[in-house]
């Protein structure tokens, strides 16, 4: 298992951080770029120099270990030497255009051969997830012949206009209006029910609640079932079993597709395949990307050959992407899916995630302020809480500050939110996972010892 990155990898601190060296090149880059970054590389102030396996390096000469993962997009690791050497060989012959190239010939193929259900093979190419999205969205309607959409609480879909409308979370506050027709519902948070009840004695409740709550509101014209099978921005959160399949059922009731956006849970990061391996739901429409390019911006969508016939759609420039499926991008994905399979990534998603999970469980009896760890493979949660009882968050600032004494530290966390996500590299080693807990630990000691939790 990663046999081509580096091991037991570890943090080094040389400087003050942010150094030098990087708020000089920070200075200069805020004189142009645009507000709206991501927090996390805000909040940081590092300007980063280099990246091998599961360690990044600043122009200072700081080393940090990466739990963040690019969130979710670094599968392969920083660097990943076979990966480079196959972008640096198609980069050198040709990497623009819309022709066949052997590389997407390469991609499709492994695709197929192990797709998220029997005949969910047929390929289309884009270049973001937002914009895989709103391809599946458009796809639906052209199958179906309706024009209303189904999403869940807590799901992120992307922020372009349609996926935007599907949101579930506060997040497109003063940003509509809407696109008509798209209903949000519960999804299946255990730890932070919806409906307020406990499981397994709700009886999957909150699914039967949404089933309810599109009946009455919807026009009779779901085109689509959007969710994710782990929701990934609302916290990495880990339905029950019995939810995915409820979902699927209501589909089937409503005469609706089923999107199973796997954008964050596909190729491995579950410690399966694909999320929907946990329950063998076979979804109508597959929308993946992050560790499909291995860190090149790729995306696409696998559906079925009845399905990809719907047009416009399927006509000629129907759903076609100017970047998707070129040359450069096809070597990158079919290069990050060959080193899933040799490398046996998913395998070792699904091993290291157990001891890392195991743990950060052991933090809930030692630190009152960490009510509850959870996760699959190397997609992890833990809730930070100000009172047990209650679970009410941590505030922004206690959690900020965990943050900041992590990157000090020289570990890159998500810890500046109260549901906190830990998503590592899938070529993470036991040992370099195991550093980065000490250091969490470390932190954390400083919290307690403080009380920062009761301010």
């Amino acid at each position: 298992m990663n046999s081509s990155q580096p091991k037991n990898q570890k943090a080094k601190i040389v400087t003050a951080i942010p150094g030098p060296e990087s708020r000089a090149l920070r200075a200069r880059e805020d004189e142009h770029i645009a507000p709206g970054l991501q927090g996390y590389a805000v909040m940081a102030g590092i300007v980063v120099e280099e990246g091998r396996g599961s360690a990044v390096t600043d122009v200072d000469g700081n080393s940090y270990l990466d739990f963040i993962g690019g969130i979710n997009v670094n599968a392969l690791g920083h660097s990943h030497p076979k990966f480079v050497t196959a972008l640096q060989d198609q980069a050198a012959k040709i990497s623009v255009g819309s022709f066949t190239s052997r590389a997407r010939v390469e991609l499709g193929e492994r695709l197929a051969a192990t797709p998220p259900a029997p005949g969910v093979h047929r390929l289309q190419l884009y270049s973001g997830g937002a914009e895989a999205v709103e391809s599946a969205l458009r796809l639906a309607k052209c199958h179906t012949g309706k024009y209303e959409f189904v999403s869940f609480w807590g799901g992120f879909h992307g922020k372009t206009m349609g996926a935007l409308s599907l949101m579930g979370s506060t997040f497109k506050d003063k940003l509509g209006p809407m696109v008509p027709g798209a209903h949000q519902i519960p999804y299946a948070d255990c730890y932070r029910c919806p409906i307020g009840l406990s499981y397994p004695s709700c009886g999957i409740a909150c699914a039967e609640v949404g089933r309810k709550q599109v009946k009455t509101a919807s026009a009779g014209e779901v085109a689509a079932v959007i969710v994710e099978p782990m929701q990934g921005t609302a916290g990495n959160v880990i339905p029950p079993k019995e939810f995915l399949p409820a979902v699927r059922e209501m589909a089937d009731e409503l005469g609706a597709l089923l999107i199973a956006d796997e954008m964050i849970t596909g190729l491995g990061r579950t410690g399966r395949r694909w999320g929907t391996d946990h329950t063998g739901v076979r979804p109508d429409v597959v929308t993946i990307g992050k560790a499909f390019g291995g860190g090149f911006p790729l995306s696409g969508l696998l559906t079925t050959d009845e399905i990809a016939q719907a047009k416009p759609w399927g006509n000629a420039s129907g759903s076609s992407s100017s970047y998707g499926g070129n040359p450069l991008a096809a070597a990158a994905g079919a290069a990050a899916l060959r080193i899933i399979d040799e490398e046996k990534l998913v395998e070792n998603a699904h091993a290291v995630g157990a001891v890392l999970k195991r743990e950060l469980q052991g933090f809930v009896d030692r630190y009152p302020f960490v009510g509850f760890v959870d996760g699959v493979g190397l997609l992890l949660r833990m809730e930070l809480v100000s009172d047990k009882k209650t679970k009410a968050p941590l505030p922004r600032r206690v959690t900020e500050r965990i943050f900041a004494e992590a990157v000090r530290r020289g570990l890159l966390t998500m810890a500046y939110a109260a549901s906190f996500r830990i998503q590592p590299a899938l070529t993470i080693d036991e040992a370099t996972a195991k550093n980065g807990v000490e250091i969490l630990r470390e932190v954390f000691d400083v919290v307690e010892r403080e009380k920062l939790w009761r301010s």
